[in-house]
């Protein structure tokens, strides 16, 4: 009997060291507002507790989807404090653009802000560059190079694979006269670099990679085929029925048209990895239907 206390002790160091471990575990993960930080640490497999607007991400980027694990921390300009400080992560996740929440942020939550579609910058190489960083924060170094070396082989198999083409005009409807036609700096048009297919678009870009136009703009492409890319805003498809402007392109008259599903045109590497393939299997239809 004399011994019982001991192992009543050790029993109960045993079990506050465990308390401890599931503290550190709970707390060893990261939350995010961007939703391209988001879907790549979620194709990395690592530890997230709370995204931003996930009805929107799901809308918007599609896939990889958001465990139900994962708290919904509010809209992606004014994340809840409240709930971040109820059970705060390792780290908050932010790229540039929402630099102006990192004050009041920082009052919950340790920042750190990682670089995306900089000016200027390679976006190819900036895609896999935010892999790799993402991949040491969270300590799945491993998985990250082979979200790499995955895209990579992914990227050369579509290439080889890809039917003919004419050049391309990759749009997203902002209202039913106008659209963002994406070129340099895009992550649509990094993938056409590496499918090797050609973009339509030259024209002067933003940091984003798009250009924000009339739909009328696209009558000066009548060769190119519009690669229309969802979601449509609420409207835009009955409006477009019955548009004479929409109707009279001859990309439309003559039905070079794509329309593919939503892929996020601000994302990295899983949004390129899938535009890919959604894009080369709606080539690859289109060609089998005009043989």
């Amino acid at each position: 009997m004399r011994h019982t206390p001991l192992l009543v002790l050790c029993a109960s160091c045993g079990l506050f060291a465990v308390y401890l471990l599931t503290v550190s575990t709970a707390h060893a993960q990261v939350a995010t507002v961007d939703w391209t930080i988001a879907e790549t640490l979620l194709a990395i497999d690592a530890p997230v507790s709370s995204i931003a607007q996930q009805a929107d991400y799901h809308a918007w980027v599609g896939k990889p989807r958001i465990p139900e694990s994962a708290t919904d921390m509010g809209l992606r300009t004014q994340p809840n404090l409240e709930l971040l400080s109820q059970l705060p992560p390792e780290q908050l996740l932010i790229s540039p653009m929402f630099a102006s929440l990192a004050p009041r942020l920082e009052k919950v939550v340790p920042v750190t802000s990682l670089a995306l579609y900089s000016p200027g910058a390679d976006i190819w190489q900036e895609m896999q560059a935010l892999t790799r960083e993402l991949g040491e924060i969270t300590d799945r170094e491993a998985a990250a190079e082979q979200l790499i070396n995955d895209t990579q082989t992914l990227m050369a198999s579509l290439r080889q694979a890809r039917p003919d083409t004419a050049p391309l005009l990759m749009v997203q409807f902002m209202d039913a006269r106008h659209v963002r036609v994406f070129g340099q700096s895009s992550l649509y048009n990094a993938v056409l670099e590496q499918l090797a297919l050609p973009n339509a678009w030259e024209q002067t870009t933003n940091a984003w990679g798009f250009s924000l136009v009339g739909v009328e703009a696209l009558a000066h492409y009548p060769e190119a085929t519009i690669v229309i890319i969802d979601p449509l805003p609420a409207g835009v498809e009955a409006e477009l029925a019955s548009s004479g402007l929409w109707q009279q392109l001859p990309n439309v008259k003559n039905a070079n048209l794509l329309r593919l599903p939503p892929v996020w045109s601000f994302g990295a590497l899983p949004s390129a990895q899938r535009f890919a393939q959604e894009l080369t299997a709606a080539l690859e239809e289109s060609h089998r239907s005009d043989q």
